[in-house]
């Protein structure tokens, strides 16, 4: 389950103002690379939808079936919000329905052929 923790205004090239809600996943403890240490936290994601400002206000804290899974990116550079250091990175992270994760668990990628 992942719940809805807050939403985003964007704006297209053309100038229209769209919403994206922030999903946030559960519990994780993560072990640290650089420390070695344990630490808590929680992936987030953002979401792009059809609803107004009002709405997306309404939705926080709804829960949704489903998870937040790494997916692997070319190389790109993020500013961290809290100290402005610049990192490069090479994943994002991305919400992924409980329909869609049934689904490939399913699915056979490759086909052997004897």
């Amino acid at each position: 389950m992942v719940t809805i923790v807050d939403y985003r205004a964007y704006q297209t090239e053309d100038g229209k103002e769209f919403y994206a809600l922030q999903v946030q996943g559960g519990l994780e403890a993560v072990k640290s690379k650089e420390t070695g240490r344990t630490y808590l936290t929680a992936r987030k994601a953002t979401v792009s939808c059809t609803f107004d400002k009002e709405t997306c206000e309404m939705l926080k804290g709804t829960q949704l079936p489903g998870s937040i899974k790494r997916v692997e990116t070319e190389p790109y550079e993020y500013a961290i919000p809290e100290n402005g250091e610049i990192i490069t990175l090479t994943h994002r992270f991305e919400y992924v329905g409980e329909d869609e994760t049934i689904v490939k668990q399913n699915v056979v990628e490759k086909e052997m052929v004897a």
